[in-house]
């Protein structure tokens, strides 16, 4: 499983704007419902979803990532988001870190395979140092596209 699976090229954000936990997965959200992935009438079951989710402990899992993720009957598919912060987000983060650098997965509620294959797949590839340098320093959407492209060709 590639990222770009399931990763919807037109919800990523280069510059994020919101600076808590609750916001961020807020905007990461609209990112999903602009893009036409979700629907608009869903956006508070899903983030609440999601909240549960952080409440259960953080999805922050340290090296400035985040991968908040939940299981909705909102989505037929396993879809995701991207966002960067330039500020950085307190997350809760398992080492104490801000969070840079944001992939928000939503799954159906019964695809336990895929959304645990996507959970390590982003797991894996954002070990890589020089990956997640190449994103933070990355400038706008496209660039951040092209380098999670390349990252899951390199990967496979």
């Amino acid at each position: 499983m590639r990222i770009l699976d399931f990763l919807c090229k037109k919800a990523i954000k280069a510059n994020l704007t919101t600076t808590t936990k609750e916001d961020t997965i807020k905007e990461l959200v609209d990112l999903l419902i602009t893009s036409g992935e979700i629907a608009k009438k869903d956006r508070s079951r899903l983030i609440e979803s999601l909240m549960d989710r952080e409440a259960l402990g953080s999805t922050a899992i340290g090296h400035n990532i985040g991968i908040p993720h939940a299981k909705s009957d909102c989505v037929r598919h396993l879809v995701a988001a991207f966002g960067l912060s330039q500020k950085g987000v307190d997350f809760d983060s398992l080492d104490g870190e801000p969070v840079y650098i944001f992939f928000l997965l939503i799954a159906p509620q019964d695809s336990a395979g895929p959304h645990l294959k996507a959970l390590a797949r982003i797991s894996r590839l954002t070990k890589d140092k020089y990956f997640r340098d190449s994103l933070r320093q990355a400038k706008d959407e496209k660039a951040i596209l092209k380098i999670i492209s390349q990252e899951d060709e390199k990967r496979i």
